[in-house]
């Protein structure tokens, strides 16, 4: 099997070969320069990794893989409209440089040519494909306004949230599994336990990410520490200690006129009286068990898995 730096180098080398039209310019400039910013790419990389379970042909996913890319990157240009974000992986973000409407059509337009990659697909398993990717097109779309939401709303649950981040960022990785495995030859059952697998797995990845953002190390974590907890972001870790706290605790994790400083050090100590981050933990380790054990049921060659299971181990360390 491929090891991930191959495969994000397949995938690099197959974008900078996508043949988008020069005309109108402001319509196909910022599409080739979202795509231009990089990343690491794991969507596309768990595409070509599930599709090399079943076959050896990995390149016969790559077209799935861009599929999956190219809408990662739309669905991004869009959140950036909506969040008014001036930055997308330390450089200005598409409506920075073309303006709103510019960057709305480019997004429509990348959703476009996300379907174009996918009908290059073998006839055989193109309704499978489009099924797939549609459903998870949806799903993620639909997290993405439950995200919206919830900002206006105080009375969010636990499960409601666990349902967002489902949609709006777990199931694209299933998605993406379940692509490869469709691709690369597999069984219909073996499809829906990568899937199971993948959705699973970016729950507990999310769920992680809540953490961190709390409690990472500064110097490594990219991003300022205690940013949910200033801008009063509904985490597990917020929800968990809504739950628990008194009427003054609670006043104290939604305050919005605090100095930053003050409010993550007070709501961090609020997580600490609690044990939030323990609770917090073990509900990840509960979807990593649910995505370990429908790996576990998976069809194949004991060594595939596990060499699949390593691979995927170095992606979330790369990603985290």
């Amino acid at each position: 099997m491929h090891t991930p730096a191959e495969l994000l180098h397949i995938i690099e080398e197959a974008i900078t070969k996508i043949p988008y039209p020069k005309h109108p310019a402001n319509l196909y400039e910022p599409i080739r320069y979202i795509m231009s910013l990089g990343g690491k790419r794991i969507r596309p990389v768990m595409v070509l990794m599930a599709t090399e379970l079943f076959t050896e042909d990995v390149l016969k996913a790559i077209d799935v893989a861009l599929a999956i890319e190219t809408f990662h990157n739309f669905t991004l240009v869009h959140d950036d409209i909506m969040d008014n974000a001036p930055l997308r992986r330390g450089k200005q973000t598409v409506h920075e440089k073309w303006g709103s409407n510019n960057a709305i059509l480019s997004g429509d337009v990348m959703m476009v040519e996300s379907n174009k990659h996918l009908s290059k697909v073998d006839i055989s398993v193109l309704k499978p494909v489009l099924d797939t990717f549609n459903q998870t097109a949806q799903g993620v779309c639909e997290g993405q306004q439950l995200d919206m939401e919830f900002e206006q709303r105080n009375d969010v649950s636990i499960a409601e949230y666990i349902e967002m981040i489902r949609k709006k960022t777990a199931v694209l990785l299933g998605g993406a599994m379940k692509l490869g495995a469709i691709v690369g030859g597999s069984s219909d059952e073996n499809a829906e336990l990568l899937y199971q697998f993948g959705e699973n797995l970016g729950i507990a990845f999310q769920l992680q990410d809540d953490i961190l953002d709390v409690y990472a190390d500064p110097n490594k974590f990219g991003k300022k520490v205690g940013g949910d907890i200033v801008a009063n972001k509904k985490t597990f870790l917020h929800l968990k200690a809504l739950e628990l706290a008194n009427q003054y605790e609670t006043a104290c994790l939604m305050s919005t006129n605090q100095d930053e400083n003050n409010k993550i050090s007070q709501v961090t100590a609020l997580y600490d009286q609690y044990q939030i981050k323990e609770l917090a933990t073990t509900q990840m380790e509960t979807f990593l068990n649910r995505a370990n054990h429908a790996l576990n049921k998976l069809s194949v060659a004991d060594e595939r898995k596990q060499n699949f299971r390593l691979l995927v181990q170095q992606i979330l360390e790369r990603e985290s």
